[in-house]
């Protein structure tokens, strides 16, 4: 950091201290305190030179475990590595900087840990050159946290022709597939945000629709269309609808949290959503899944309460629900369309009246679905999804999805699955059912 040609006086006490006293002292008062001290003594400039204490510093202010650059390069000092941070990130609160660093840096390490065939995805680093001329193209600026978001990492790659098929399942966000619908949310680099923003006013201004305020669109899916747009004038962040073309979004994050103007910590609807999405990747409220001869991150969850368990004579049965606020079928009014997963495995044994069966096979289904209190379809089906699966114990879950509408916000599911001992075509045993535990169908407060 630069220092001020001249300095105050050196305090009489601070002349006479020596070693870790003056270290306490110096690391207390602050990085820009300490090289004002520098310029006030011999004694104090020698001082606040001990590497220690800019170690301190480092830590303390930008989370730097080593004295490396903003790209991870190595540099000499931990004094040195300060400047270049100051230098570099001068025009942005510290504290903010420190946050979306450890968000950047606790995600890529989930990633190279759990999925990492999506690491390539990610782009390094903007320029705070590439941000303006973004913003010069979209005609705004965008909030001071995204900015930060895109200086430590500009996104994904946006897809090329020959990278599509193996780079759509990879999205940083991750999506959810049941019957041929596919959803898999890709984190929008500047240069897709400028292009695709452009095309989303374009398309608003041929329909003769007012263009929203400031918007830009700053994640979006490769497959089924489901887009994110954050308003760059309040900092809400908002989801596409079934009706997008004609301007319909929902909010995904509680616009209470969001404070774009917080001279302290200013955060906005795209910081927020991306911690949230890290603390469940984190958690394991979501889970990494197969998709074909691909993996992608899932969202049905996996965890209590939002996933709910149950195990009958041995037979385990978890399931969970996702808000579909995309999908055509919830253009009707009032209706809103949930995706469920349903996970059916023997993790031991599948026991009936003291005796142990090596198999038990679906047979069929019941279920029963409630808006609020009220009962709004009880049905009863053969099989599931056209199978009938085969459990055998130890084997993985057999897992499938489905969807239902809802003429309304909430609601839940429950219900039972019949089971045969051995197979259907060789029973060995009298038919069973299958607790499915109740799990709620709910617009959440972040929508992924």
């Amino acid at each position: 950091m630069a220092s001020p040609p001249t300095g105050p006086a050196a305090p009489a006490g601070l002349e006479s201290m020596e070693g870790l006293a003056l270290d306490i002292i110096i690391a207390k008062a602050g990085a820009r305190p300490a090289a004002a001290l520098a310029c006030a003594s011999t004694h104090l400039r020698a001082a606040v030179a001990e590497d220690a204490v800019w170690r301190s510093f480092c830590a303390r202010d930008l989370g730097l475990d080593a004295p490396l650059d903003p790209e991870d390069r190595p540099l000499p000092s931990f004094k040195d590595a300060y400047k270049v941070w100051s230098e570099s990130f001068g025009m942005y609160p510290l504290p903010l900087v420190k946050r979306v660093k450890l968000f950047w840096s606790s995600l890529k390490g989930w990633i190279s840990e759990n999925f990492p065939e999506a690491l390539r995805t990610l782009s390094k680093g903007a320029s705070e050159a590439q941000i303006r001329s973004a913003e010069d193209d979209l005609g705004f600026k965008l909030p001071m946290p995204t900015k930060l978001l895109y200086r430590f990492c500009n996104g994904q790659l946006p897809f090329s022709k020959n990278e599509d098929i193996r780079m759509a399942p990879l999205g940083i966000i991750g999506g959810y597939v049941f019957y041929n619908y596919n959803v898999n949310v890709h984190l929008s680099s500047l240069e897709q945000m400028v292009e695709e923003t452009k095309e989303f006013n374009l398309h608003l201004e041929e329909q003769g629709l007012p263009i929203g305020p400031n918007l830009a669109l700053v994640a979006s899916s490769w497959y089924h269309p489901k887009t994110f747009l954050l308003n760059c004038s309040s900092g809400d962040l908002y989801v596409g609808t079934a009706n997008l073309s004609a301007g319909e979004m929902m909010p995904c994050v509680p616009e209470s949290l969001i404070k774009p103007t917080n001279s302290d910590m200013p955060q906005d609807g795209l910081l927020l959503w991306l911690e949230e999405h890290l603390r469940r990747l984190q958690n394991g409220m979501i889970k990494i899944r197969p998709l074909s001869t691909s993996r992608y991150i899932c969202l049905y969850p996996e965890a209590s309460p939002l996933c709910s368990s149950a195990v009958t004579n041995g037979v385990k049965v978890r399931a969970s629900a996702v808000f579909v606020p995309e999908h055509p079928r919830r253009g009707h009014l009032g209706t809103h369309l949930y995706s469920y997963s349903i996970r059916l495995s023997v993790p031991e044994a599948c026991m009936l009246g003291g005796v142990y069966f090596s198999s038990c096979q679906l047979h069929s289904r019941h279920w029963i679905i409630r808006c609020k209190d009220t009962v709004v379809s009880d049905m009863h089906g053969e099989g599931v999804i056209g199978e009938h699966p085969l459990l055998l114990p130890g084997q993985d879950e057999f897992v499938y999805e489905s969807c239902t509408p809802l003429n309304g916000s909430s609601g839940s599911v429950e219900g039972s699955f019949t089971f045969v001992p051995g197979r259907l075509t060789q029973p060995e045993g009298k038919p069973f059912d299958v607790t499915v535990a109740p799990f709620p169908l709910e617009v959440p407060d972040y929508i992924f």
